[in-house]
């Protein structure tokens, strides 16, 4: 199959790698404007991604292409956009609409564009045949966000369409139950209501740990007895500062929004986003309690800027509502990341109270309190002794709830997570 690929997203690239190594031709056009006729050179953080991406391209099974050199015998059409690329989109749709294109063609929005969006590209092109295929690709483990699911939603109601789908899909889900099709607009409505779903499971984790801190409960032993019951399972039930990203954000904020218009009022939804907004602050506010309110001229070590590990993206990250909180303090932040540094540089440039450094024991240098915002593999298991000899104030305050708290203590720190005792 003759496959184009049009977008920059994570999910793009996932789909140019896998297709293209199980036999399918691959054009891939990440352009920037719709009229763009060079192109640019993409990379993930994801490194199995580039390597795939790779192979891809030296077996020539994946091409570079223009919206302009595209073949004209394209037998699908892959859209890959983000929330903001929405104008993007329908230019280059408007674009296709141009070329001399024999229809029907296989249409596939992958974009994450809310309710209608499928509706709203279907317009520019009605007579093709039009798919929405959700993006469910998660930033840190991209191959397998694809390859190990069970099941695949699919928007699709003309029957060529379905068939079409399973053809291109057939090497990755090979069984006839593992295609749950349904009209366009409830695979939209479906795809938003799973990110409600794990978001309602986040927050209300998090509202938990507020009050367990109260009783004198540990939220670790709560999250192991909940996780234990089949009923309710062990995902996405990690306390902690709050989720962040692009398309988690923007899916939550989208189901609101629809709900809202419906005239219909989620006093749930709201909460669990406020939840999540208020649980950025939490370190924050343990800093200040054990400072009793007075943080002016402290310098702060913060490892972690990624909404999450392995990833770059401080999209929505709680690093921002950390960064704001202390900054109007007074104090000064030394900041680690392994991957998101440059993007924390592009939004915040040069500060007199911001130190970057690739070198996670640098920033702890006279530190009155350590912070970890993020839970890179290479946090878990910190120097103690180093830590305990370069920082000015022993202090852990562990946003991701990454260590035994006995064992902190008993290493000379004060220690402070999110519900532990």
């Amino acid at each position: 199959m003759k496959i184009a690929i049009l977008g920059t997203t994570l999910q793009a690239g996932v789909l140019a790698a896998l297709l293209a190594e199980y036999g399918n031709q691959v054009y891939w056009c990440y352009q920037h404007s719709h009229l763009s006729t060079t192109s640019i050179n993409i990379q993930y953080q994801d490194e199995e991604v580039n390597r795939r991406l790779s192979k891809q391209r030296e077996a020539k099974m994946l091409l570079q292409s223009t919206l302009v050199d595209l073949p004209l015998d394209i037998d699908t059409y892959l859209f890959c956009y983000n929330p903001a690329e929405f104008k993007l989109a329908l230019n280059t749709l408007k674009e296709l609409a141009l070329r001399p294109i024999i229809h029907p063609k296989l249409m596939v929005n992958g974009s994450t564009f809310g309710l209608h969006g499928t509706d709203k590209l279907k317009a520019i092109l009605p007579n093709d045949d039009w798919v929405y295929f959700p993006d469910v690709i998660q930033e840190g483990n991209a191959i397998n966000s694809v390859l190990n699911v069970k099941h695949v939603i699919i928007g699709a109601e003309a029957e060529a369409a379905k068939l079409m789908m399973e053809e291109l899909l057939r090497p990755f889900f090979r069984y006839q139950n593992q295609y749950l099709f349904m009209p366009i607009l409830d695979a939209e409505f479906t795809k938003l209501s799973i990110s409600g779903m794990l978001a309602t499971r986040i927050s209300y984790m998090n509202d938990l740990a507020v009050v367990v801190e109260k009783l004198g409960i540990d939220i670790a032993n709560v999250k192991q007895g909940m996780g234990a019951d089949t009923r309710i399972g062990s995902a996405y039930l990690s306390a902690g500062i709050g989720f962040g990203g692009e398309n988690f954000s923007h899916d939550i904020l989208t189901l609101s929004s629809e709900v809202s218009k419906t005239g219909a009022k989620s006093r749930l939804l709201q909460q669990v986003w406020e939840i999540n907004e208020q649980q950025k602050e939490i370190l924050f506010r343990k800093l200040w309690n054990y400072y009793h309110s007075d943080l002016k001229g402290k310098t702060i070590a913060i490892w972690g800027a990624a909404f999450k590990e392995n990833t770059s993206s401080i999209h929505n990250s709680p690093i921002h509502a950390m960064l704001a909180a202390l900054w109007a303090q007074g104090a000064k932040v030394q900041l680690h990341d392994p991957q998101a540094l440059q993007e924390i540089y592009k939004m915040y440039g040069e500060r007199d109270d911001l130190i970057l450094s690739l070198d996670a024991y640098d920033v702890v240098q006279n530190a009155d309190a350590l912070c970890v915002i993020t839970a890179w593999k290479q946090y878990y298991s910190p120097d103690y002794k180093k830590l305990q000899q370069t920082m000015r104030h022993p202090l852990i305050l562990d946003g991701r709830n990454l260590y035994d708290p006995d064992f902190v203590k008993a290493q000379g720190f004060a220690y402070e997570g999110v519900g532990r005792l």
